[in-house]
Order: C-alpha cells, then sequence, then structure tokens
C-alpha cells in the first residue's frame, strides 16, 4: 500500500502541521475566540436521579480554544506514530502496519480536523459524530499496530 518513505513523509507532514496548529490556537486564535464568545458560558450536564445537573461551567473561549489544542496535540501523536509505522516499514513490509497507518491518517483527519471545524464553526454534530469516529479510529490504528509487532504471531493476520 504505502512504502516506508511515504508514511514517513505523511508523519513528519503531520507532526509539522501540528506545530503550526498549536502555534496558531496560542498566538492568535485566542484573541479570536474570547471576541467571538464573550459573555458565553459552556456548562457540562448529567442528569442525576432523573434530573438534569450542570456539573461544571467554563466560558466557551477557554473550551474551544482548550478543544482546539486537543486536536493540535492528537494529531501530533499520531504524527510521531506514522513515523513509527514508516520507520517499522523498513525492516519489514506488512498489512498490519498499513492499516496501522491508514487509521492513523483517518483519525487525524476526523478527530482532529472535527475538533478544528467544531471549534471554529461550533457545529455540534462534528463534536458529536465525526470527532468520535476519529478517536475510534485511532484506537484501531494502535491495535494494528500491537498486532504488527507482536512477537507471539507468525504471519500477518491482514
Amino acid at each position: 500500500m504505502c512504502t516506508s518513505k511515504c508514511w514517513l513523509t505523511i508523519g513528519a507532514v503531520l507532526a509539522g502541521l501540528a506545530v503550526a496548529a498549536g502555534a496558531f490556537a496560542a498566538h492568535g486564535l485566542d484573541r479570536y475566540f474570547y471576541d467571538v464568545y464573550a459573555e458565553k458560558t459552556f456548562e457540562k450536564k448529567v442528569t442525576v436521579a432523573g434530573a438534569e445537573t450542570i456539573i461544571s461551567q467554563v466560558p466557551l473561549a477557554q473550551k474551544y480554544l482548550a478543544d482546539f489544542k486537543t486536536g493540535a496535540e492528537y494529531q501530533m501523536y499520531h504524527g510521531l506514530a506514522l513515523l513509527v509505522v514508516g520507520l517499522l516499514s523498513q525492516v519489514r513490509r506488512s498489512k498490519a502496519l498499513d492499516v496501522a497507518g491508514l487509521c492513523f491518517v483517518a483519525g487525524c483527519l476526523a478527530f482532529s480536523g472535527g475538533l478544528y471545524a467544531y471549534s471554529l464553526t461550533g457545529a455540534k454534530w462534528i463534536g458529536m459524530f465525526v470527532v468520535p469516529l476519529g478517536g475510534v479510529l485511532f484506537l484501531a490504528g494502535w491495535i494494528w499496530l500491537a498486532i504488527a509487532v507482536c512477537p507471539c504471531r507468525g504471519k500477518d493476520p491482514a
């Protein structure tokens, strides 16, 4: 599917873009959020004994900035994971490594990209559907990476 150089390139690009996203959040986006969401509050609610209860309140600008930074953080982690996939692919080609790499890339698009889009637009459906799908893809990627490097298996199951 993808060569080791391909995984290394994608990982390096995603990691570099994560640095740019983090810098953007820290040096410009914060002011934008505070200007747009001044005076608005995010309330975290849970249902306790049949009644909805507010368990925390935070300024909406602060929540969206934290969400954006979380997207950049996870993008960096998975950019680095793709570098690992690329390095391992140099030693031994594996369908399991390719599946792990694809899951990491798709997870970055859905999770990190979803958090970027959600925080910039406030579109709740992105936060409710796209972002969790990205999280599942990240988990699947880590499982496939574990399968790829497991010393107890003989053949590539993928």
